[in-house]
């Protein structure tokens, strides 16, 4: 049977889904895992998207709570708002209370990546405010760590991400993900799908 990764997100202007795309990539790549893609509910109407410019969401499916549990993995991203995950992907977890009462999700893998509008808009805090999210739910926290290498310790080009997970700058908003952060989100996806694949073989 399958190992399913199932990566979980949330992106307003399309820069978290770029990272999510080469995420499910890399995931992909590992034999035997099924990785999906899903976006969480938007919680914002039409009328305010619109006046924030916001672009036409993709036709990704839109996954509810309950169907975590059908998961044998996570990775989960976001935009950073003042330091932590966006509301969206907040009020989604807000909804898994039947999950954590029933500990469907725990000892289950999760990941997390995320995108901000400068350098130091959360990098890292943003990661690391939405840990509590998973200790509640008895996930296990997977960081990528320096797995990626030489691309850790880029210091010639701007590259977002930490190792806590793969990241993206959005500056203004124009900036897209460069070469090495769409590397590093597929290293992530690779790096996790593996982890989750051990975890499941050896239950």
């Amino acid at each position: 049977m399958a190992t399913k990764v199932y990566i979980v997100y949330y992106s307003m202007y399309g820069h978290v889904g770029r990272l999510a795309e080469e995420i499910k990539k890399g995931a992909s790549s590992v034999e035997g895992v099924e990785a999906t893609l899903w976006q969480v509910p938007e919680t914002l109407s039409e009328d305010v998207l619109g006046k924030m410019s916001a672009p036409p969401k993709s036709d990704v499916a839109i996954i509810s709570p309950n169907e975590l549990a059908d998961a044998d993995g996570f990775i989960f991203g976001f935009p950073t708002r003042f330091g932590m995950m966006a509301a969206q992907f907040k009020a989604f977890l807000d909804a898994t209370g039947g999950l954590w009462r029933t500990q469907q999700l725990a000892g289950k893998p999760a990941g997390i990546f995320y995108s901000t509008g400068s350098q130091g808009g959360g990098q890292e805090t943003t990661a690391l405010t939405a840990i509590t999210q998973l200790v509640h739910h008895g996930m296990i926290f997977v960081p990528i760590g320096y797995t990626f290498g030489a691309g850790m310790f880029e210091m010639d080009h701007i590259k977002g991400g930490s190792p806590y997970g793969a990241g993206t700058f959005a500056g203004d908003g124009s900036r897209q993900p460069t070469q090495l952060e769409l590397e590093q989100a597929f290293h992530q996806g690779k790096y996790i799908a593996t982890i989750t694949k051990k975890l499941k073989g050896a239950a």
